[in-house]
């Protein structure tokens, strides 16, 4: 007992607890939560959309994400339910849909679809890469050399594109191989082949139309400039932030530079239109590949007037004063992003196109599983043969799944995908770990009839240390290489060996000295 007791006052065991705690928390496990049908995406201007459905944002957390309790009336358990119930919707149809948030009532279009993608409910915030949830990953090249600034905008534009069709669970990041080439990577959960190049496939195309005319296109050969510095743009310093219904509403502003040509061809389209107070009778609508992303009024004042410099703005809400002020700079953001980027800068070359089944990722996932746990008996039976005490086996084996929950914790928190090359990576923190805890108890042991305990731990943690550099000195290199491809596995390496040399490690040797100590 007293033992026990020294064990949890000892402060590198506290260390340990606190991030475990830190770990689960940004897990987040979920055991008891309604419904086992979340919402993946929802499709741009779908009966869904339109019946009041939000598409989830990549910033919403899994076990957040809206969950489907029953449809018409139907309590549904399973995504084949939901399937089931819905295959034999007719066009025009209302269709009432309960939800762990919400009721609503949608009306079919004329396919009787919902518009809704949907996947098995998450029980945690542990987010799963392609190779285990299924989807497309796609890895891009400029087929034309382009600057570091167009590059950016490319990936910024794809973002947008992307995120127009209604689709979620999209990473688009930047990679490099060791070379310095650059490359862009698409990861696109549950999506096929087919729908992902018919989305990259071309450059695209952003069009501003008042009454169906055709005032501009996106690019610098319609839009010359786009504000995005402070003193042309932001939220109206004349207005401020208002309260409107049960939050706060926030009106933005930016300034973009037409070209002659396009300026008089607003002209033109404005001349006829009606003055209706301080805007005219017609909105200018964008459009982005044919499909209708935002639309906002014109002011009263540029009627048939040929001029290069417009004022845009339109407004946000949330339902605090600091939360409509991130949703109105977020919205302005994309807005611009819009405007600028419509059209890509560069056609891209399909280097390397991978689809996974979602059927095939749960099969990796049970396999990776069932390795696992025998992976972890036969450490377990090897050690407890080698020490036959359970003063020693115990703890390590605690330890070893300790750094595992710091590593998932780490991967939550950054919302990290989890691949088969994170889970790589976590087989190789568990193997070092394995030889480093062997290493500490040896050690230890050999104190009992030699040096000091402090000196001889000293000395397997001088050990430890020196083979983490090791190893991080290799992974780090390997962190750039393969196009990114192989980032999960160097980072989940670099996460776990650092947690465990700097946090489980040293509390294992702190409670191998109070356990083994007459």
């Amino acid at each position: 007992m007293e033992k026990i007791k020294k064990l949890f006052t000892t402060w590198k065991i506290i260390v340990l607890i606190f991030f475990l705690l830190l770990s689960l928390t940004a897990i987040s496990p979920q055991l008891f939560e309604d419904g086992e049908i979340a919402i993946r995406s929802v499709g741009k201007n779908s009966s869904a959309e339109l019946g009041g459905i939000a598409n989830p944002g990549n910033d919403v957390s899994p076990v957040h994400r809206e969950r489907i309790i029953s449809v018409n009336g139907n309590n549904l358990q399973s995504v084949e339910d939901y399937f089931e119930e819905i295959s034999g919707l007719e066009k025009d149809r209302t269709v009432t849909v309960k939800t762990n948030q919400n009721t609503y009532s949608i009306v079919t279009d004329s396919s009787g679809s919902l518009g809704l993608k949907v996947y098995e409910a998450p029980s945690s915030n542990l987010r799963k890469g392609l190779d285990l949830e299924g989807g497309t990953r796609v890895l891009l090249k400029p087929a034309t050399a382009i600057s570091s600034e167009d590059f950016d905008l490319t990936i910024d534009s794809l973002k947008e594109r992307l995120n127009v069709y209604g689709l979620s669970d999209i990473v688009v990041r930047k990679a490099s191989d060791l070379s310095g080439e650059d490359f862009i990577l698409i990861e696109i959960a549950g999506v096929t082949e087919d729908e992902v190049q018919q989305l990259i496939a071309e450059q695209g195309k952003f069009e501003g139309k008042i009454s169906d005319s055709l005032v501009f296109q996106g690019g610098k050969k319609d839009i010359t400039y786009v504000c995005r510095t402070a003193d042309c743009s932001g939220i109206n310093p004349n207005i401020g932030c208002s309260p409107s219904g049960d939050g706060f509403l926030c009106p933005f502003f930016f300034s973009i530079t037409l070209s002659p040509d396009a300026a008089q061809k607003m002209a033109t389209a404005t001349r006829s239109l009606d003055v209706l107070g301080e805007y005219l009778s017609e909105p200018i609508v964008f459009y982005l590949d044919d499909v209708e992303i935002t639309s906002l009024q014109i002011a009263s004042s540029l009627q048939g007037r040929q001029e290069t410099q417009i004022q845009i703005s339109g407004s946000e809400i949330g339902r605090t004063e600091q939360e409509a002020v991130t949703n109105t700079l977020q919205e302005m953001k994309r807005l611009q992003t819009v405007i600028l980027t419509g059209s890509l800068p560069v056609k891209l070359d399909v280097l390397k196109l991978d689809t996974i089944s979602p059927s095939l990722g749960k099969e990796f996932l049970d396999n990776i599983l069932l390795v696992g746990a025998l992976v972890l008996l036969s450490v377990i039976t090897v050690v407890f043969i080698r020490y036959r005490k359970l003063s020693i086996v115990l703890p390590m084996v605690l330890t070893l799944v300790s750094e595992i929950v710091l590593i998932l914790g780490f991967a939550a928190f950054l919302k990290w995908n989890m691949d088969l090359a994170a889970i790589a990576g976590i087989i190789i923190v568990v193997g070092t770990g394995v030889d480093h805890l062997i290493i500490i108890t040896d050690e230890t042991i050999r104190g009992e009839v030699s040096e000091s305990w402090k000196a001889r731990i000293k000395q397997a943690m001088f050990i430890v240390f020196g083979a983490y550099l090791t190893t991080l000195s290799g992974m780090l290199p390997l962190y750039w290489a393969g196009a990114g491809l192989l980032k999960g596995f160097a980072l989940t390496t670099i996460a776990g060996i650092s947690f465990g040399v700097l946090i489980a490690r040293p509390a294992f040797a702190a409670a191998i000295e109070i356990l083994l100590e007459e």
